[in-house]
């Protein structure tokens, strides 16, 4: 059994910057997560990508967050960061850490349980 633990969020004015961090813990054995990144999520509207980050570095970001957001990685050891600045009260949403493992042709995806961000205008 695999968990992505989520810290960081919470509330920041318009302008401002927050901090996540995820980190997988579990039967991890040895391996690393081919991909990991945050999604986010507000009332009655689809999960939608912010941000993703590869084992080799390569990254990927929601044009409403480029320049303002940065993903990085501890690929050792499973570890995923969002720095996010220059907040909009837009940002505010649920935000949910993500990991795909591919395996044997197979994907498997872990969620975290997801953590507020409020941005205050």
């Amino acid at each position: 059994q695999v968990q992505l633990v989520e810290s960081g969020g919470g509330l920041a004015q318009a302008g401002g910057s927050l901090r996540l961090s995820c980190v997988a813990s579990g039967r991890l054995f040895s391996f690393s997560f081919d991909r990991m990144g945050w999604f986010r999520q507000g009332p009655g509207n689809q999960r939608e990508l912010v941000a993703t980050i590869t084992i080799p570095g390569v990254t990927t970001y929601a044009d409403s967050v480029k320049g303002r957001f940065t993903i990085s990685r501890d690929g050792g050891k499973n570890t995923v960061t969002l720095h996010m600045d220059s907040l909009k009260p837009e940002d505010t949403d649920v935000y949910y850490c993500h990991a795909l493992l591919r395996h044997g042709g197979a994907n498997d995806h872990y969620w975290g349980q997801g953590t507020q961000v409020t941005v205050s205008s």
